[in-house]
């Protein structure tokens, strides 16, 4: 890699989450072994050829769109700082991707079993919270004491570090505060929630383990993670009523317009039930 074109990806990246950043070295870096030229020199030919290469690769079709669109993005930011000169990427349209949220989305009472059936009083607690609060698992991992605030004598609220360095404020239900207030004992103020065993915030990897082992305990055969918690809390929510902005705030959605995908993902009704068939 050029140092020009490291320079430019590691301006493009900069602010994002570590999450983020993540996933864009390994899509510029994909990239640029296949246009095996500088980014400058990039034509409309290559950027098209690269998203073939990936259609027939046997990559799954969300992570080809999630690919091409982080090569747009990185083309588009190399065009407007004046490093890359022309932006051919924008006259690449990236592929739709299948809609597979209603997939992931677990029943009441799935969650409730994966809640009940974990013997851990830390992780069932885990569980609870990422269902709850809605968390994101970096969200979860973050949280340290100092987060949480006493609302009165029996309930409280927990500031939470989102995605994009916004923070948000979710109250939390009686139940899970008296038993967060249980599992602290000794902790500091500044101590991690969730502490790994080095005594460190817990990493989201560990947190996937417990989730999981949760589920294939309570007999869901799918590949369930913890994201599948906050969409959980999401589709739950306004099933029973909760108006879609008080949801969207919950949640920190940036746009109401995803929080609105919860409810085409589940439907209420539909006029297929209108048929005699």
């Amino acid at each position: 890699m050029l140092p020009a074109d490291a320079q430019l990806i590691q301006l493009w990246m900069h602010g994002r989450s570590r999450h983020t950043r993540r996933y864009y070295q390994a899509d510029a870096q994909r990239f640029l072994v296949f246009v095996d030229k500088p980014l400058a020199q990039v034509t409309l030919a290559d950027v098209q050829g690269f998203a073939d290469a990936l259609e027939i690769s046997g990559l799954a079709p969300s992570s080809c769109g999630r690919t091409i669109s982080s090569v747009k993005s990185l083309l588009a930011f190399g065009n407007r700082v004046g490093m890359v000169p022309v932006n051919v990427g924008a006259l690449l349209k990236a592929p739709a991707a299948k809609n597979t949220l209603a997939e992931r989305i677990l029943s009441e009472v799935e969650v409730q079993q994966l809640i009940v059936l974990e013997p851990n009083f830390r992780n069932r607690v885990m569980l609870k919270l990422l269902y709850a609060a809605g968390l994101r698992v970096s969200e979860l991992c973050g949280l340290r004491w100092r987060d949480l605030q006493a609302r009165n004598e029996a309930e409280g609220q927990i500031n939470v570090y989102g995605k994009g360095g916004k923070t948000r404020v979710v109250l939390l239900p009686i139940t899970i505060w008296r038993e967060l207030a249980n599992l602290r004992s000794a902790a500091g103020f500044n101590d991690p929630i969730f502490q790994s065993r080095k005594g460190g915030h817990l990493h989201p990897s560990q947190v996937m383990r417990i989730v999981r082992a949760a589920a294939q305990r309570s007999g869901i055969d799918t590949n369930v993670s913890p994201h599948w918690l906050r969409h959980a809390h999401a589709s739950h929510s306004l099933d029973r009523g909760a108006p879609i902005h008080l949801v969207q705030a919950t949640l920190g959605h940036a746009s109401i317009a995803t929080t609105g995908k919860y409810l085409h993902a589940r439907p209420q009704d539909s006029s297929a039930r209108y048929l005699d068939v």
